[in-house]
């Protein structure tokens, strides 16, 4: 780059000026020897690195060093190329690439834009926004109005729903290993909201003979099971119950296959069906409603809910935003190197 001359400096009263421009050459000497002038040396080069350098410790809204990294911005690309409609990824695929680039708190900040064809929601996600570090993403969704309010309905049904349950005319004793019983007597509260109630009863009191109490060993029986219209529970349902606790930490909601087959039929009969239109208000619920659920990608009958529809940045008019530079920490970690 030459030297030219692109800015004028105005010096106090009685002093005049030179100025002279470089770009890693050495600084050319004044060329008006008259010690009452100044000397306005620029490095264009130096410039232009500095203000071009996106890192956070050159913009005001700057994040402490121990905080964690942004995912690269073709890292993320790479992943959104998993989730649109052209690839046709596999669920399991697209589930977790949408995973990395959405989080619970990205439901809140979606702009719902419209409804297309009665069915979908389209949504849009914009992240690295002016001071906010980070690169620029601007992203098009197309949400399934069926299929995400199904899973809402379905996550509510399983973790409010009580099913009902029948006492039976004798209880049945329960031939459970040691760990078993003790998840079950753990988890009472979770198998009774499931429709199977337990009891406890002392060994040497069910054989009515006298001995060591210590040495009695505690098991239980089934008082009363579930009971539904259209389904019929029976003990492999209550060992699948014991046996998804196993896994979990205490007083944490499982179902049963049979008792989620269930509440599934009952989420799609009541959710949004396709082909019915929607105001901003109702559309705006179910994209929110996404973000209280930790998997909110398809809904219990394996539909997905959403996939990647346009990256915005793509398009020739985008006009991306500017980092605003704090001027005043302007080139201090150069100075701190040259000390």
């Amino acid at each position: 780059m030459s030297s030219t001359l692109v800015g004028t400096y105005v010096p106090p009263a009685g002093k005049t000026t030179t100025s002279s421009l470089s770009s890693g050459s050495k600084l050319a000497p004044p060329r008006d020897p008259d010690p009452d002038s100044v000397t306005l040396h620029v490095d264009l080069g130096r410039i232009g690195s500095h203000y071009l350098d996106p890192h956070p410790r050159h913009t005001r809204s700057s994040h402490p060093t121990s905080e964690p990294t942004p995912t690269p911005n073709a890292t993320l690309r790479s992943a959104v190329s998993s989730a649109t409609l052209d690839t046709a990824a596999p669920d399991q695929v697209a589930s977790a690439a949408l995973s990395r680039i959405i989080s619970k708190a990205d439901f809140e900040r979606m702009q719902v834009l419209g409804q297309f064809n009665l069915g979908f929601i389209i949504v849009r996600k914009q992240s690295g926004a002016p001071g906010g570090g980070g690169e620029v993403m601007d992203d098009l969704f197309i949400v399934d109005q069926h299929a995400a309010d199904e899973k809402w309905n379905f996550e509510t049904l399983q973790e409010r729903t009580v099913i009902e349950s029948q006492r039976l005319f004798r209880p049945q004793q329960l031939q459970l290993t040691a760990a078993d019983e003790l998840l079950a007597i753990e988890n009472m509260d979770i198998l009774k909201r499931n429709g199977f109630e337990v009891s406890e009863v002392d060994e040497m009191e069910r054989l009515g003979r006298d001995g060591d109490k210590d040495s009695a060993r505690v098991r239980l029986q089934l008082v009363a099971q579930p009971m539904s219209k259209d389904t019929v529970f029976d003990m492999s349902d209550l060992e699948e119950l014991i046996h998804l606790m196993q896994d979990r930490p205490t007083g944490t909601m499982v179902r049963c296959s049979k008792a989620r087959a269930m509440f599934a039929m009952r989420a799609c009969r009541r959710s949004v069906m396709i082909g019915k239109a929607l105001d901003k208000s109702h559309m705006t619920a179910i994209v929110r409603h996404m973000g209280t659920m930790d998997q909110p990608w398809h809904c219990p009958h394996g539909r997905p809910t959403m996939r990647h529809l346009s990256d915005l940045t793509c398009f020739g008019r985008y006009d991306s935003p500017r980092l605003a530079v704090d001027w005043e920490a302007f080139g201090t970690d150069e100075l701190q190197m040259e000390d």
